[in-house]
């Protein structure tokens, strides 16, 4: 079954701003929790887990970069990366998750 967030996480009022991405469960640093963007060629999209996380110029989350290249799909070679997001440090249940954003202006 699809799950647009990790059972640790919910989505709540932020004190950064509007909505953001909380723990429901005490994590530790090094913890994947899923991809956040996904780009192909010049268009980045969003998960619900890139699309609420707030930024902070002291994040407690990282992207971690994948890139993919000449992925076949339909006979057409495909250039495309999407990024994770890993815990930059132990997380407890309650905190909001945050990431310094590279991708948009703030």
């Amino acid at each position: 079954m699809y799950r647009p967030l990790p059972k640790s996480l919910t989505i709540s009022k932020s004190s950064i701003d509007g909505l953001g991405l909380f723990a429901k469960e005490d994590m530790e640093q090094g913890r994947n929790l899923g991809m956040s963007h996904l780009k192909i060629g010049n268009t980045i999209f969003r998960t619900p887990l890139g699309g609420f996380i707030n930024h902070s110029n002291t994040p407690n989350c990282v992207k971690g970069e994948l890139r993919m290249t000449d992925e076949d799909l339909k006979g057409e070679s495909y250039k495309y990366k999407k990024w994770n997001v890993i815990t930059s440090q132990d997380i407890k249940a309650g905190d909001e998750l945050t990431v310094r954003y590279t991708f948009y202006k703030i």
